[in-house]
């Protein structure tokens, strides 16, 4: 009781704020804050755009998911049991035989916004009983538009469906989806709005959600196929649907759009993607009387690479709306789910995904906030420039151990009496290979000193894999005092020729030694021979150290950002002393005063002069 009471203060405490932001009522003459994305709405859309508004604008001022799809609910029932008549636009719009009366979207938005807000009042005067739910799946999402003109994808997270539709007598339920739009952004943003509300409307929902999913799949289809007549609409979808009901995994698609499954840290196929490369699309096409030919790729008629979707009416029937699913039991061992579009699963194999899921969680502690971001950005550096979309859903608890499968073998291993010793001599090693990959502090692998979110650029850029901004994201003193202590600190070749220097901006530490990880070997340049090659130079601040056994050690030693600071600063005073003295001489003696009268140095025969200065003898040096 003491929770429940806690979580009211917390929604009454947003209710207010909410409600001193939004200041209602609204007025007509006032651009609502949010419209739909369609300018058209017909009767059986209303109750979509009217969940998907109210989501979306609560979502902005971070509501708490449970309270917005309750406020969502509230909202489309008080709409859907009003007259919307004055709504209509004079004209009609002819849709075979019958007319179809329309919804101007605008004033649609300005009723939702309106009825929202009376809500919120309602709600604030007398907050409603409400049930107590499981906690949420954790998930992780992010989507970019890549380098393409426009973002055509669309996805969809209800962790909480049964309050989001006001279902009582049902197991916890959650829908998590995946639209991949092409030709055009409606197909998608319908599909998006449209598909979980047939899915609930659907006679089979309660008993039978595998057969719901199939049929909500093929309604939105056909409903999009009606508007896209109407309104001349030629653009498509494919999309990827999994509903979770208590331990039950439901899963159905059209297209490429897929999800993946992690189970025991194992990558597990729940599906195969509809494209005109499999054989039985191939011969399904071909008895319909279309062809798959090459054209970059496999394409159905040369046009398109998937050979389901949602929409496309003028590649009908060839490119059919009829869903595939699949069913699968959980038993707890399952870590997470992974939904993408193709512009993630082209470029990105599955054990690759599940390589980057697992290094982000062990780098992060378990935390599960960003694991989206790496997932695109792992499928952007792979080249991909498609739009990019992916949802993980952590089926279980990351930060906890996976739940074994054998208990009497490992009661059999427990009393071993080497096991104590063994381990005992891996944690060492373990840690070894930590400060060999770079450590925490160096910016390797295996960092988890410093958190992401203290990165300069955002992390679906894929900038904290990058070094050059290595001396900004450690730890290491200006003498390099720590590095003493660390087994796995750069060690540079000893120098008898050249004394220990230090520069202000240290270059990039090649990944490769050669003759030491911090020098590079010299380089001519061009055919000239008439200088000594010099001798190797660190590329990074370093100081010798003495070893026990007598030998001579050049260990780097990175400035910090603010010992870059203070040293740019003593050097901006001498800089500026020269320009002057520079600029005195030129105004006394004329623009060649400032060269010192020094003899010219000898070119070899095969180098080539350039534009030189004629030499002129002065009396004095300035």
């Amino acid at each position: 009781m003491a929770g429940s009471a806690n979580e009211e203060k917390t929604f009454k405490r947003f209710l207010e704020l909410f409600l001193r932001e939004m200041r209602p009522p609204l007025r007509e003459d006032v651009p609502p804050p949010m419209r739909p994305l369609t300018d058209l709405i017909s009767e059986d859309e209303v109750e979509g755009e009217c969940l998907d508004l109210c989501l979306q604008h609560l979502c902005k001022y971070n509501c708490p998911f449970s309270l917005a799809a309750a406020l969502a609910r509230g909202t489309a029932d008080s709409i859907l049991q009003s007259d919307l008549s004055m709504y209509y636009l004079n004209k009609s719009v002819e849709d075979g035989t019958d007319t179809l009366p329309q919804i101007d979207s605008v004033k649609l938005a300005w009723l939702v916004f309106n009825k929202l807000c009376e809500t919120c009042c309602h709600w604030l005067k007398e907050f409603p009983y409400r049930r107590r739910h499981l906690p949420y799946y954790e998930t992780s999402i992010h989507a970019i538009k890549n380098m393409r003109r426009k973002m055509e994808d669309k996805h969809v997270v209800i962790p909480d469906f049964n309050t989001l539709f006001n279902l009582q007598d049902q197991e916890e339920q959650a829908f998590f989806a995946v639209f991949d739009g092409h030709g055009g952004l409606d197909a998608a943003i319908y599909a998006a709005n449209h598909l979980h509300v047939n899915l609930v409307r659907q006679e089979m929902f309660s008993q039978d959600p595998r057969e719901a999913l199939c049929h909500c799949f093929k309604l939105t289809d056909e409903r999009f196929i009606q508007k896209a007549s109407r309104e001349n609409l030629r653009c498509g979808t494919t999309g990827v649907v999994t509903f979770l009901r208590g331990r039950t995994l439901y899963v159905a698609w059209l297209g490429d759009s897929q999800v993946m499954m992690v189970k025991r840290g194992q990558p597990v196929e729940l599906m195969k993607p509809h494209k005109p490369d499999r054989e039985d699309e191939k011969k399904r096409i071909e008895a319909l009387g279309g062809c798959v030919i090459w054209f970059g790729t496999w394409r159905v008629n040369g046009s398109l690479s998937v050979s389901r979707a949602i929409g496309d009416s003028e590649h009908k029937p060839y490119i059919c709306g009829d869903a595939d699913y699949s069913t699968f039991n959980l038993d707890g061992s399952e870590d997470y789910l992974i939904l993408a579009c193709d512009g993630f699963y082209d470029t990105v194999n599955p054990e690759e995904a599940v390589r980057v899921v697992s290094d982000h969680l062990q780098e992060n502690n378990g935390d599960t906030a960003m694991v989206a971001h790496k997932l695109v950005a792992s499928a952007r550096d792979a080249g991909s420039s498609d739009n990019i979309t992916v949802i993980v859903v952590f089926l279980r608890d990351p930060r906890l151990p996976p739940p074994s499968d054998e208990p009497e073998e490992e009661q059999e291993e427990e009393p071993v009496e080497d096991t104590g010793e063994e381990e005992e001599e891996v944690e060492p090693l373990q840690s070894e290979l930590v400060c060999q990959d770079g450590g925490a502090e160096n910016g390797g692998k295996n960092r988890a000193g410093w958190p992401l979110q203290q990165c300069s650029a955002p992390a679906d850029l894929a900038y904290e894999d990058r070094m050059d901004s290595f001396t900004d994201r450690t730890s290491l003193s200006i003498m390099g005092p720590d590095l003493r202590a660390e087994t796995g600190c750069f060690r540079l070749p000893a120098s008898s020729s050249l004394p220990p220097t230090r520069t202000v901006m240290p270059d990039l530490i090649p990944p490769y030694g050669g003759g030491g990880a911090a020098w590079r070997p010299y380089q001519e340049d061009g055919p000239s021979g008439y200088r000594q090659k010099p001798q190797p130079k660190p590329r990074v601040p370093s100081y010798t150290q003495t070893t026990s056994d007598g030998q001579l050690l050049e260990v780097a030693a990175l400035f910090p950002q603010e010992g870059r600071r203070k040293r740019r600063l003593e050097i901006m005073p001498l800089r500026r002393e020269s320009q002057r003295l520079i600029r005195r001489a030129r105004e006394s003696h004329g623009p060649l005063s400032c060269f010192p009268s020094v003899p010219y140095p000898l070119r070899s025969p095969e180098r080539k002069p350039g534009i030189a200065f004629p030499h002129v003898t002065h009396s004095k040096r300035v």
